[in-house]
């Protein structure tokens, strides 16, 4: 199998095939509360989803406009800052021991509204950064039709197993979880040897633009969270969903909607960035946690 058979392969099914596992493996942690929470804690929800679904994008335009990009990697900024989160971004929470709930939450409404926003959003990107009248413009109807099939079907399904089989759900999410982020892996991988001739370069372009989204968007999160009131669980909760995105479907969009590799490496490169800061989070947050469990079995002597 040649380079071209390779990426062919790799782009319409086996890309495909796994954001639909992955995207299942969310619907696996899902039930109908995780919805109406919205509707019942409405003031951390309200939160989260307005610095996700609309602050965020605009850090991420404000950014691709002002740092000295090549539009490739201005529309990779883009494809990252419209997507929701993920199950990463679940799992971090978790780790960090934030309000899980809120995370599920907000993920779950995210990747439904989403469907709806990024095509329309990432048309108007594609038309400033790349020119009126290139080959990306994307049709929108069509974009948010392949949208649904990757996100709200298997979310659906995962649902659907969830209520039906509850222990072949619980069973099966911690496996399917692990297997997103060795996939992510993987795809990183495989992007580094396709276009090894524009790695470095890449790194110098784009490194810097991943940095500041990652940063500026988890300081939003935290800060906004806590102006508003909300307990030191919920900050950290919208803090890691503002950071972490879900970027292998930003790399989906950009490697089989769009056909560009080039697009691919911004949501690339931020994958190392997310997961580095969020790993710091975490280890700083568990550090805090067992302290306070010293001191509070200290006190109780």
């Amino acid at each position: 199998m040649d380079n071209m058979q390779l990426i062919t392969l790799v782009n319409t099914q086996i890309i495909p095939v796994c954001i639909f596992l992955i995207m299942m493996g969310m619907g696996l942690s899902l039930v109908i509360n995780d919805f109406k929470r919205v509707v019942q804690y409405p003031k951390a929800a309200a939160i989260g989803l307005t610095n996700q679904l609309i602050l965020l994008p605009i850090i991420g335009f404000t950014l691709a406009c002002i740092m000295p990009l090549e539009p490739e990697y201005a529309v990779g900024v883009m494809l990252l800052a419209l997507c929701p989160g993920g199950t990463t971004s679940n799992m971090f929470s978790h780790l960090a021991k934030a309000d899980v709930a809120l995370s599920v939450t907000m993920t779950a409404v995210a990747s439904l509204i989403t469907v709806f926003t990024i095509p329309v959003v990432l048309n108007y990107s594609l038309i400033h950064f790349m020119g009126e009248g290139s080959e990306f413009e994307l049709p929108i109807i069509a974009t948010m039709i392949s949208l649904m099939k990757l996100t709200i079907v298997p979310i659906a399904c995962g649902m659907l197993i969830r209520r039906y089989s509850p222990k072949l759900a619980q069973s099966t999410q911690v496996h399917v979880s692990r297997f997103g982020i060795l996939f992510l892996t993987l795809l990183i991988i495989f992007l580094t040897y396709i276009q090894q001739d524009i790695v470095i370069p890449a790194l110098i372009a784009a490194g810097p633009v991943s940095i500041l989204l990652n940063l500026s968007t988890m300081l939003l999160g935290y800060y906004s969270s806590k102006w508003f009131g909300l307990n030191f669980a919920q900050r950290t909760s919208i803090t890691i969903e503002c950071g972490l995105q879900n970027s292998t479907l930003s790399m989906f969009m950009a490697l089989t909607l769009l056909s560009n590799y080039k697009m691919s490496f911004t949501p690339a490169i931020y994958t190392l960035t997310m997961l580095f800061t969020a790993g710091i989070l975490v280890g700083m947050l568990n550090t805090k946690y067992l302290k306070a469990k010293r001191l509070q079995a200290a006190i109780a002597k």
